[in-house]
């Protein structure tokens, strides 16, 4: 089946490009390069330098590769810049993805899968693992365009039948992943001690959140591919609340040094505690997580990523 993948030259989605190749899918990639690398694109997928929010150029891509699917990664996926731009936020993250349902609306494709946010919707909850049915009240820009998409996706598949399946991911990590952005702290903690530089803890270190590995994340877009479409959203995470402290300890851990705790002033209105019940997912997707931190198969998958920043 022809699948479009937007971002797919970034972390996550050229993940989810490369195993829906191995799949035997003929695969579309469009990625506008301003965060992704050409690098990370599948030697096999037919690729388009393209920004999402340019729809005549993305038409272009529909009219050609005659796509059926889309899986929806392309983002502004910083929290923090969405705070200071949030103008620019809406631009990508409702304006473009906008573009894309109405594309798919135009040419008729069959399913839209959609990469949102579990910890910026739900906000210091107080259920804890969350649940889908928990109160969604993003307090920044890029919660709030997440949150506003999946609304717009229940307005295309409810007049014009456009089926769809929203993933609400927790705290990915990786292979791939930018260790120069806030987003990915694994990423940024990996790097420097494989570099022997001092990470910084923020705070006291005891904000917690649910780390979910991007093979796990890739196993949900394939389920998402292969199931019924959903027409509503899951969370996808681990169930496991890690603290700050717990996870620097468990990457000082696989990389075999010995580094010291360093902490500086903690972040002004930071998240307290983030972690998401996926039982939804495991009911309607047949999906769970395998890489557990804390687990041999999640410290496996930790190690796996730190070697990888370690040799770039």
């Amino acid at each position: 089946m022809k699948i479009l993948v937007t971002g797919g030259a970034g972390f996550i989605g050229s993940h989810i490009a490369d195993a829906y190749v191995s799949e035997g899918h003929d695969v579309v990639v469009v990625d506008n390069l301003s965060t992704g690398k050409k690098e990370n694109v599948n030697d096999s997928v037919h690729f388009y330098e393209v920004d999402i929010c340019d729809k005549e150029a993305l038409k272009k891509v529909f009219v050609e590769e005659q796509i059926e699917v889309v899986n929806h990664q392309a983002a502004h996926a910083s929290v923090p810049e969405s705070v200071k731009d949030p103008i620019h936020d809406l631009d990508v993250n409702i304006k473009g993805s906008v573009n894309l349902a109405e594309l798919c609306k135009d040419y008729g494709v069959k399913k839209f899968i959609f990469a949102s946010t579990g910890g910026a919707l739900y906000g210091d909850a107080e259920i804890t693992p969350t649940p889908e049915t928990y109160p969604a009240k993003p307090i920044s820009p890029y919660g709030v365009a997440k949150l506003s998409f999946e609304h717009y996706l229940h307005y295309y598949y409810t007049v014009f039948g456009l089926n769809y399946t929203v993933l609400r991911y927790a705290n990915v990590y990786g292979e791939r992943q930018d260790p120069h952005g806030e987003a990915g702290v694994v990423a940024i903690f990996s790097k420097k001690i494989a570099g022997d530089e001092q990470p910084i803890i923020f705070g006291d270190g005891e904000q917690t959140r649910d780390y979910v590995y991007v093979g796990d994340v890739v196993e949900a877009s394939v389920s998402a591919f292969n199931k019924d479409a959903l027409n509503g959203a899951v969370n996808i995470g681990t169930g496991v609340e890690t603290s700050v402290n717990e996870l620097f300890r468990h990457i000082v851990s696989v990389s075999g040094k010995e580094v010291s705790e360093k902490h500086a002033d903690g972040r002004e209105k930071e998240q307290r505690r983030s972690v998401l019940d996926y039982s939804q997912a495991h009911e309607l997707l047949a999906w769970g997580p395998e890489f557990v931190l804390g687990e041999k198969a999640g410290e496996e998958a930790l190690k796996k990523t730190y070697e990888f920043f370690a040799l770039q």
